[in-house]
């Protein structure tokens, strides 16, 4: 069960490939990958603790009153971050802004809590919320990286805003700093758009390649 949970989340129900869940942080946090990975991880946290709780407290929930008790359990969660956020990454949380708030009403967590903690075991709600947001997170990462590298040739710019200061000789100069190289396509919303598309034509052309060669081997097996 648990390998099934792990493997949905990340590849095969993956929230902004295949589900095509929260594309307002996809979108716009994701121009490097420091941004995209620190939101992804403040999700996968609180999708990890509300859907424990959510499932926990499952039986005790009206229906008519669901909606409402989920929310303002992932709103005092997503408080609780935004607060940390605040008190130790604060030059994070400066550039993040207003989406930290967002995870609130983001449609992945609640997309979870009413799919699937509601209806399952605090550990297996748990692993699901935590692994749904690995797999944003992932995906964040990745178009992060795209269109960072694409757009300012570097990768891991930001990253003092997490480590501190001494973290700046951390960043990784693909095109030297001296050349101020800059591609604004990829670092505005068009460059996500197009990252985004990529990313999804390669998993489905992956997913279709895997497909053939599993249609290969049955066949090979049933024939012999």
């Amino acid at each position: 069960m648990s390998n099934q949970i792990i493997s949905n989340s990340i590849w095969k129900q993956n929230a902004g490939l295949v589900q095509i869940l929260g594309m307002c942080p996809v979108l716009v946090v994701s121009s490097n990958i420091v941004n995209g990975v620190s939101l992804g991880l403040a999700t996968s946290l609180v999708m990890l603790v509300s859907g424990a709780a959510i499932a926990a407290i499952r039986q005790f929930v009206p229906n008519e009153l669901r909606s409402p008790i989920f929310i303002l359990i992932i709103a005092a969660l997503v408080t609780v971050v935004d607060l940390l956020f605040n008190a130790y990454a604060h030059g994070l949380y400066v550039v993040l802004g207003i989406f930290i708030p967002l995870i609130t009403t983001n449609c992945i967590v609640l997309a979870r809590a009413e799919a699937f903690a509601s209806k399952n075991s605090v550990w297996d709600s748990a692993l699901d919320g935590f692994f749904m947001g690995i797999g944003l997170t992932l995906v964040l990462a990745v178009l992060g990286g795209m269109r960072e590298l694409v757009g300012k040739g570097t990768l891991l710019s930001g990253i003092d805003l997490v480590f501190g200061p001494t973290a700046q000789a951390w960043t990784i100069h693909i095109i030297p700093a001296d050349m101020h190289y800059q591609f604004l396509l990829a670092i505005l919303p068009p460059g996500a758009f197009i990252g985004l598309g990529l990313l999804i034509a390669v998993k489905t052309a992956l997913d279709k390649r895997l497909e053939a060669k599993a249609g290969r081997l049955a066949h090979a097996v049933a024939s012999h």
